[in-house]
């Protein structure tokens, strides 16, 4: 990894990511996860104060980054929290079938290669009545603003980690054989073109 990759990049993305916009998505969907967590894309650990730990009894998170896991690990000590982070792929989830009862993904899909695949995984490795807890930022459903991403995104991805502004949240899940409990879209404050919104619950299909 190149020197931005490894020590500014991770901390650039700890900052813009915990912006009070992304921060209230983060506090109406993830204290509803509950029982054995697997979070995916667990980054710098932004997502770990939202967690209802008298709800959840441990959580494991993957991240192919070991530098934004190194912040993430000074976050769990911190909060002196039952959390156990792991260099890993979302595409090749290194744990059984029928693991978890909830998985957790927080602005973490748009930089998976893969994320069908991702999803796929994430469904094999939840419980039959588990539940899959997102909040992501995608495609808008504005025309002017869909153009603007597409043409920046390129430039964008390569600044941003492999962040794409321009990927359907929604069809995702739905194509990887997922039914939502419950949708929310719309956007928060910020730049359209980064800032539209899909947050919400869902299982299997």
């Amino acid at each position: 990894m190149s020197f931005y990759e490894t020590y500014i990049l991770p901390k650039f993305l700890d900052c813009v990511c915990s912006q009070q916009g992304f921060q209230n998505k983060r506090a109406q969907i993830f204290p509803h996860a509950s029982g054995e967590v697997l979070e995916i894309g667990v980054g710098t650990g932004l997502n770990f104060e939202f967690y209802d730990f008298d709800k959840v009894s441990s959580v494991r998170g993957i991240d192919p980054a070991i530098s934004s896991l190194e912040i993430a690990n000074k976050r769990i000590i911190e909060m002196n929290i039952p959390v156990e982070v792991m260099e890993g792929s979302a595409e090749e989830i290194a744990f059984e079938d029928s693991t978890f009862d909830s998985v957790v993904v927080g602005y973490s899909l748009c930089t998976i290669p893969d994320p069908i695949k991702a999803l796929k995984e994430i469904k094999r490795v939840l419980k039959s009545n588990g539940k899959l807890f997102f909040t992501e930022h995608g495609i808008s459903p504005e025309e002017s603003v869909r153009r603007w991403q597409h043409r920046i995104n390129p430039i964008w991805s390569k600044l941003a980690g492999g962040c794409n502004i321009n990927r359907n949240t929604e069809d995702m899940i739905l194509r990887s054989g997922f039914k939502f409990d419950q949708l929310q879209k719309k956007y928060i404050k910020g730049p359209k073109i980064a800032c539209f919104n899909y947050y919400g619950i869902a299982g299997k299909n």
